[in-house]
């Protein structure tokens, strides 16, 4: 599966729009290697002129304009997985089959930027609620499902609550409601406490091979697990709020960390306290087919970093957005790929960087 640039370009165009609304001396995030939303300018005006009538065009504007540097770790190759944009059935009232509530935004949720009170803390924060005049977490899943939230209202009630969950690890999705109307649960906040892979719990215990999960064997496994699948699922204590939100262009996906839409196969979720978002990034791993039949295809691909996620964590560590459609729900639910990642930084920058920097690398 080799690269059309054209999308990438497309990507690169509404991160430009981002970059847009920032000063000129503003950082980028992550540990800085990208420089400062000024420095962006330039590469962002030729981007704006470059034709999308072929894909020669859209290569040259990132050969030209762009110096390649890759992304090292101490183990070597990174992972890198997958995620896509669900649909499930809902309602805007609880009754019948629909009883399994996607929670708004808690009037009582107070998220901390720690970079406000120490500079060394800059692009951390916590989150929980104020009680007696103290700061405490945030419930965890397990308590928030098993009691509710007096503090947030539910903007939908769908018909499984395995599908919410999983609605809650792929950060947004699409709902069909009950008049057959369809609208987006696009991520709004979360609870602040750490994320937790149920796979893993389920390797641990013998339950799945480790070359066998993916999200579809999870899937499975709870099903054919009634009694056992809440208590797994709450073993991730992380837990998600949404907002509901117009579908606009159906080929697109929600707005990632960044506030632009998500680009099929051209959005990457990245750990921000590495990277900075906008950021061109050439990614050399694999995919699965979506036929489960056929072998796994090579991924050589260009994409853009513009979300991240509470799973994603390293310098040499992705999750490819794959878009809305059932090819994109059976490729990201069973990507675990290794691979290797270069981004590419403006001619100015590189100038400022060196040849030999090693930005990324921990």
């Amino acid at each position: 599966m080799q690269s059309d640039p054209r999308s990438a370009l497309q990507a690169f165009l509404r991160s430009c729009a981002a970059f847009a609304t920032k000063s000129d001396d503003a950082p980028l995030g992550g540990v800085n290697y990208a420089g400062t939303a000024g420095e962006w300018r330039q590469v962002c005006n030729t981007a704006a002129l470059v034709s999308l009538d072929s894909p020669e065009t859209a290569r040259e504007f990132f050969e030209s304009e762009f110096v390649p540097y890759r992304v090292a770790q101490s183990s070597g190759v990174g992972l890198f997985t997958g995620y896509y944009e669900p649909l499930l059935r809902g309602s805007r009232t609880r009754h019948g089959a629909y009883q399994t509530p996607l929670y708004g935004v808690p009037l009582d949720l107070v998220n901390v930027d720690l970079g406000l009170f120490r500079e060394n803390l800059r692009g951390q924060r916590i989150v929980g609620k104020v009680t007696d005049g103290r700061l405490i977490p945030y419930p965890a899943r397990a308590e928030i499902e098993s009691v509710g939230l007096g503090a947030a209202a539910p903007i939908f009630f769908v018909d499984d609550p395995i599908d919410a969950f999983f609605l809650q690890i792929q950060g947004s999705g699409r709902v069909r409601l009950d008049d057959g109307t369809v609208v987006r649960a696009a991520y709004a906040a979360q609870n602040g406490r750490p994320y937790t892979a149920i796979g893993a719990i389920l390797i641990q215990r013998g339950e799945l091979r480790r070359d066998a999960v993916s999200m579809q064997s999870i899937r499975a496994w709870l099903l054919d697990h009634p009694a056992e699948a809440q208590q797994l699922m709450n073993a991730n204590a992380s837990y998600v709020f949404f907002e509901e939100q117009p579908i606009g262009d159906p080929f697109l996906g929600a707005a990632g960390a960044q506030g632009v839409p998500l680009t099929p196969e051209a959005s990457l979720a990245v750990d921000l306290t590495v990277h900075a978002l906008g950021i061109p990034v050439w990614l050399e791993t694999i995919a699965p087919d979506p036929d489960t039949t056929k072998p796994d295809r090579t991924f050589h691909r260009l994409l853009v970093m513009q979300d991240t996620g509470g799973a994603i964590r390293g310098p040499v560590r992705g999750d490819v957005y794959w878009g809305y459609s059932p090819d994109a729900g059976s490729i990201a639910g069973r990507m675990r790929s290794e691979g290797r990642m270069t981004v590419l930084l403006p001619r100015s920058v590189a100038l400022r960087l060196g040849p030999n920097a090693e930005f990324a690398g921990r």
